[in-house]
């Protein structure tokens, strides 16, 4: 009878079990990278994002430049221009018409544009308390709305940039419902980028209405201030005119 010494067959599946080790943890290094993520960036993402990604590019740059140029044009002191009170006041105590012109060319701004319309037609001698009040209210009117273009425009783009970011997100999920009718689930990385690109462009609408909005809302409290301030200067020199004997 022959009996195979167990002891010598030790070797054999201790080298068949390391070899078998080594495939698995080979096996294991492969998935792992396979199905790491890729790093995403801002650059990836807007890849991702498709088409509607460029008019949103332009939308954002456009709220900037809208905020830092509304900042700039709506600003209390270019609106009642408080330096240029005292050579009004000098003016209208001297009953100079031509010394008020003066200062409102020394001093532009909002408040002096609409003041020049009453000097002229102080200087011409042919006016009244009610023609002055409705000849300054409504050059008022024309000078105060440029200002406020400017404000709307944030708003049309905190309007505009949600749809843009919708029609992307519709775009994005034709293409997924095209794939699936093409190739069917089986390929599942085809459908999650068509989503990826319908929520990337969904997000970033969304985030640039929300700051438009808001910047909207800021500068329009600010320019109805800036111009209450206004009238009440208005009021206040056409009182003045008509005490030191400038209007009828």
């Amino acid at each position: 009878m022959n009996i195979q010494n167990p002891i010598r067959r030790t070797p054999f599946y201790f080298s068949l079990s390391l070899l078998a080790f080594q495939l698995q943890a080979q096996s294991d290094a492969v998935i792992e990278i396979a199905t790491e993520p890729e790093s995403v960036t801002l650059w990836t993402m807007f890849q991702q994002g498709g088409w509607a990604m460029y008019p949103l590019l332009a939308f954002s740059v456009a709220v900037v430049g809208l905020a830092v140029y509304c900042g700039l044009l709506i600003r209390e002191k270019r609106f009642t221009q408080p330096e240029s009170l005292a050579d009004l006041k000098e003016a209208l105590a001297a009953q100079d018409a031509n010394a008020g012109l003066a200062a409102c060319e020394a001093h532009p701004g909002y408040m002096t544009a609409i003041l020049q319309i009453g000097f002229q037609a102080v200087e011409e001698g042919h006016a009244t308390v009610d023609a002055l009040n409705e000849a300054l209210e409504e050059r008022a009117n024309k000078v105060l709305a440029g200002p406020m273009v400017f404000v709307q425009y944030l708003q049309v783009v905190a309007s505009i940039s949600p749809m843009v970011g919708l029609l992307g997100t519709v775009s994005g999920m034709v293409k997924a419902f095209r794939n699936i009718a093409a190739q069917g689930l089986g390929k599942p990385e085809l459908l999650a980028n068509n989503i990826s690109e319908a929520l990337i462009t969904t997000a970033t609408g969304l985030l640039i209405a929300i700051p438009a909005l808001m910047a909207y809302f800021y500068f329009k409290n600010k320019y109805l201030a800036a111009s209450s301030g206004i009238y009440e200067q208005l009021g206040s020199i056409t009182r003045l005119m008509a005490k030191h004997g400038m209007v009828k």
